[in-house]
């Protein structure tokens, strides 16, 4: 009887435990598991998007490409998406708008400066009739090659 009760005790701290590295705010078994589920693939999702960076970094040879950081996240209802350059980038703010037209996403807010660098944070969300089929991955994908494309056409100037 003890030895059950023990393991009912050690069961309830290890949910606990489980609720709290997961910033879960669930009550229940299942739902703090289920929590902790979601954390895991979001956990899995930004450890994809790490290797993918450091490959496209390390791959990277060509001197003149513009040192552009650009990152996703997804939100609850939608994504908050970054991009800094040290230089200021002329053109570019309209190539990124064009990408986030492209792409269905609305922008809700958004802060951009463009004097001695190019600094973008925008919080976006697909529109209302689209399917749900973008995650953060898409957007910045379509982001960074919507930066190459403007930094091949801004080359040929």
């Amino acid at each position: 009887m003890a030895s059950r009760e023990h393991e009912r005790i050690a069961l309830h701290e290890n949910l606990q435990l489980l609720r709290s590295v997961t910033n879960s705010h669930a009550l229940s078994k299942t739902s703090i598991i289920v929590d902790a589920s979601k954390y895991i693939e979001e956990l899995k999702q930004k450890v994809e998007i790490l290797n993918q960076d450091i490959a496209t970094a390390q791959n990277s040879t060509d001197p003149n490409q513009l040192p552009v950081k650009v990152t996703v996240e997804t939100l609850e209802k939608g994504f908050l998406i970054n991009v800094f350059s040290e230089k200021s980038c002329q053109g570019l703010l309209v190539s990124i708008l064009e990408a986030f037209e492209e792409l269905g996403l609305n922008v809700l807010d958004a802060s951009v400066s463009c004097e001695d660098n190019f600094r973008l944070e925008a919080v976006g969300r697909e529109n209302q009739g689209q399917v749900g089929n973008i995650n953060a991955q898409v957007v910045k994908q379509a982001l960074l090659q919507a930066i190459q494309n403007w930094g091949e056409s801004t080359e040929h100037e």
